[in-house]
């Protein structure tokens, strides 16, 4: 069975429990990270070194990075419909996956910081307004696409790029701060409300 090591309350754990129901695939969870078991110790650290989660055991096969993760499971066990075969459609995944992982994780960094976790060190009143207005702007960005679309983020259909934006949009939703109005967003957050994996990894009341 697949062997995951980290905590259902990480973003990135999420991704990968949520890929995982999309797939019906069986899995078992070992909590590792703040809280639980340390990632700093020889034990994790053999199989990250980079003393992070998530990391999964696939039989003899060890992997960690999230979106490197939910892309092998689908390929593995998945089909088309989730991650495309053909190149243009794959790629068009591909890029909203990276999107989410770089542009968008950045943007809102200092301000989940501040406003969600409290930490002591984000709570520069400028910074914390720029990085605002900077998930904000990308929101914008992701509102235009999903307007143009009509439905999922890559296109008419659910896809595996759908797992880590949707669960940013959750957490734009969690994260207490003055937001723009983005009707195809708020659309698209009540579209995946109807599947299973989002209500129990996404919308489950964690940021």
């Amino acid at each position: 069975m697949l062997r995951i090591l980290g905590k259902a309350s990480s973003i990135n754990v999420r991704k990968v429990l949520w890929t995982c129901a999309e797939l019906t695939l069986p899995f078992e969870l070992e909590e590792w990270g703040s809280g639980f078991k340390p990632t700093d110790t020889p034990e994790f650290l053999a199989l990250n070194p980079n003393a992070m989660v998530p990391v999964i055991q696939d039989d003899d096969f060890t992997l960690w990075e999230s979106n490197s993760i939910i892309r092998y499971l689908a390929t593995r066990y998945g089909d088309a419909s989730l991650y495309p075969t053909e190149a243009c459609s794959r790629a068009r995944v591909d890029q909203w996956i990276d999107w989410q992982a770089s542009d968008l994780n950045r943007s809102w960094s200092y301000a989940f910081m501040s406003l969600v976790r409290r930490s002591p060190l984000h709570q520069e009143s400028q910074a914390l307004s720029a990085s605002c207005a900077d998930w904000s702007r990308h929101m914008q960005i992701l509102d235009t696409q999903l307007h143009s679309t009509g439905a999922y983020v890559a296109g008419s259909h659910f896809s595996l790029a759908d797992i880590p934006i949707g669960l940013s949009v959750n957490r734009w939703l969690e994260t207490p701060f003055d937001r723009p109005s983005l009707p195809a967003v708020n659309d698209y957050y009540q579209r995946l409300g109807e599947r299973p994996g989002f209500r129990l990894y996404g919308c489950n009341g964690t940021p």
